[in-house]
């Protein structure tokens, strides 16, 4: 019996091609057949088992960060031509500019409502912040020291809100801020 060089698993006389394989087999001269010694059996890994879990959705950070996109709802002209507009909207006081120069865009407006609650909640915060500070220096310094945190608290939230604005306003997004942009002031 002939085996396959390629594989190594037997072949039946008088076949052209190996039924493993599908290499063509070598004829042999007539009379001398050799014998073949059967190949060294290959190693094979086991099969490796299969879960059915489905792989992990991708990280999408924390979950107030996952914000309604409305941004698909603004024709691209009035992204396109706002921007700028929306850009100024999260700059303090200045939410008013595109309340002024664009007041026709829903997408300038929607993010002049953004910056507006935000100025609102700073403004806030800082009437808050300053009353317990006169109020914890009074009492005590080391309170006093404690007013001084609760400031960075608040602040450094805040511009990071600020800052999230300014890049989904300038990557042309409608995306609500998180924590306070559900919050409709501007219609």
């Amino acid at each position: 019996m002939a085996y396959c060089n390629n594989c190594g698993n037997p072949i039946d006389e008088g076949a052209t091609f190996c039924p493993s394989c599908g290499t063509p087999v070598a004829r042999q001269a007539e009379g001398a057949q050799a014998q073949q010694a059967p190949p060294q059996q290959q190693y094979q890994a086991p099969p490796q088992q299969q879960y059915q879990q489905a792989p992990p959705p991708p990280s999408q950070g924390p979950a107030f960060m996952n914000t309604p996109d409305t941004t698909a709802s603004y024709s691209r002209e009035d992204i396109e031509q706002n921007k700028v507009m929306a850009i100024f909207a999260y700059i303090w006081l200045l939410f008013l500019v595109p309340l002024l120069a664009a007041p026709n865009s829903r997408f300038a407006r929607f993010h002049a409502n953004q910056g507006l609650v935000l100025f609102i909640f700073e403004a806030g915060a800082s009437v808050i912040l300053v009353i317990l500070g006169i109020l914890f220096a009074f009492i005590s310094p080391v309170l006093s020291f404690l007013s001084t945190i609760l400031w960075l608290l608040v602040w450094l939230p805040s511009i990071g809100l600020i800052v999230l604005g300014i890049i989904n306003a300038s990557g042309g997004k409608a995306k609500e801020l998180p924590l306070i942009g559900k919050i409709k002031l501007i219609k």
